[in-house]
């Protein structure tokens, strides 16, 4: 749990299965285009429930859970290849870069351009949690470039 959503103690439970339900309902839009507008309503129920529940708790940081894991690499190991790549790198690499370099050394083809995406999006996320700590981004420019840490 992020903290403390609320400083009563019987509505913290409440709170995180209804955080859980609204990520799950995200994940399942993504997934269902179908039915849509009905997901849709129901996580604005969720969400109008925990603003009764605590009205000044930040619905912005419930991330939406995806069903579909990427078919070519087990989580967690996107930031071990990352690293790899650029440890072979002459210059720093965006994620979109590290995506390409990574799919190619594993002789994948034929990656559409949304699962490219979905894999830098994911290497992109990995790089950050772990910025100052073996990764480091290089300038402010967008996208961002990442190299090895020095040191």
């Amino acid at each position: 749990m992020r903290g403390r959503p609320t400083r009563n103690p019987y509505t913290r439970p409440a709170i995180f299965t209804l955080e859980r339900l609204h990520a799950e309902l995200g994940g399942l839009i993504l997934e269902n285009k179908q039915r849509h507008e009905e997901l849709s309503e129901q996580m604005r129920h969720v969400e109008a429930v925990i603003k009764m529940l605590d009205p000044n708790y930040n619905l912005a940081g419930i991330a939406v859970k995806r069903r579909k894991p990427n078919k070519w690499f087990k989580r967690g190991t996107l930031y071990r290849k990352a690293v790899d790549v650029l440890r072979t790198a002459a210059e720093p690499m965006t994620a979109q870069e590290l995506a390409a370099a990574i799919l190619g050394a594993h002789g994948v083809q034929g990656a559409s351009k949304e699962e490219v995406q979905n894999i830098s999006l994911g290497i992109q996320h990995s790089l950050a949690n772990h910025d100052g700590k073996g990764v480091e981004r290089v300038g402010e420019a967008r996208p961002y470039k990442w190299r090895l840490t020095s040191g």
